[in-house]
């Protein structure tokens, strides 16, 4: 299973879009606190996410919490930021993996890709072009690398 793990999202909108490509994917999303927003009926029906229900999602109130008790072991994670050197087509995903991805103004902390420098991965841009893509476009190209290596996983 591939688990969509997003860090700190500020942008519910962000957010909703990996729901539904965790949804599409029969994908795990993982919310880690603190949150730029409420997940809440409201906010959930303001969005448009009618197929919210239908998301496996599990919340975390912190990195730490994530890193005691995490759904795969960290050889199977995949750092995605501007600062890696290895491009994502590059990687041989296991069946089993967790694309992590920070929060959109800032990214994933120095702290945690110094924790784990070998599991960064990036999208490369033309240089100069922008600082960043869209968190939900990101989350949507890297789960499609995996789903292309492992089409069984949506079977």
């Amino acid at each position: 299973m591939i688990h969509i793990v997003l860090v700190e999202p500020e942008i519910p909108h962000n957010t909703g879009a990996a729901g539904r490509l965790a949804v599409a994917a029969n994908a795990c999303l993982h919310l880690i606190e603190p949150l730029g927003f409420e997940i809440d009926e409201k906010q959930v029906r303001r969005a448009g996410l009618d197929y919210w229900k239908d998301v496996k999602l599990k919340t975390w109130s912190s990195w730490d919490e994530f890193v005691a008790n995490p759904p795969l072991p960290s050889e199977q994670w995949y750092l995605m930021t501007t600062k890696a050197k290895d491009n994502y087509w590059q990687v041989e995903y296991p069946r089993d993996c967790c694309l992590i991805f920070g929060a959109e103004t800032r990214g994933l902390a120095d702290s945690i890709l110094q924790s784990y420098p070998q599991n960064m991965i990036k999208i490369p841009m033309k240089e100069n072009s922008t600082r960043s893509l869209n968190q939900s476009t990101c989350v949507g190209i890297a789960m499609y690398e995996v789903l292309r290596q492992h089409p069984e996983l949506i079977k």
